[in-house]
């Protein structure tokens, strides 16, 4: 059984997914690639107290020092991304092209790109961090201006 719930950040309602023990699924509203939760029931659990303080303390200008219980279903190709995305350090970048040599020396980025383009748990999973080779953003799920407004704040706060 999928749970959902709701988080109201300063860049638009956050749909949270669980399986009951972990987070699922986190996508802004309306954004692309987010998954059946049509059947999902809504409902409060400790997991999307976890996930809400979490974005609390992201939203709020500080760094998360913890990651909320995760549950990903993706192929063991996509789980490699994940693992290397979450190693991006909060107001850095790195490229396709970056994470696809450090797979494979035969990995193309548009294969990386697939992977992070459907990503399951947007920002505590940071494919925002993601760029295009000559530096520029490139695709976002729920948006290039919210890619730009989540890198923006993350550099002003970290300093760099």
């Amino acid at each position: 059984m999928i749970f959902t719930a709701h988080y109201s950040s300063p860049l638009g309602g956050i749909i949270l997914a669980s399986d009951g023990e972990a987070l699922t699924g986190l996508w802004f509203d309306g954004q692309k690639n987010c998954g059946d939760i049509s059947s999902a029931v809504k409902c409060d659990m400790p997991i999307f107290d976890t996930a809400a303080k979490w974005l609390d303390i992201y939203f709020g200008g500080k760094i998360p020092h913890f990651t909320p219980p995760l549950c990903l279903h993706v192929t063991p190709f996509r789980r490699s991304v994940y693992d290397i995305l979450l190693t991006i350090p909060y107001g850095e970048v790195i490229t396709y092209g970056q994470i696809a040599s450090m797979l494979s020396r035969d990995m193309s980025a548009q294969a990386v790109g697939g992977a992070v383009g459907h990503n399951p748990i947007s920002l505590i999973i940071p494919c925002h961090r993601v760029i295009g080779a000559d530096g520029k953003l490139t695709g976002y799920a729920a948006g290039i201006e919210r890619k730009a407004a989540l890198l923006k704040m993350e550099r002003r706060i970290s300093g760099i």
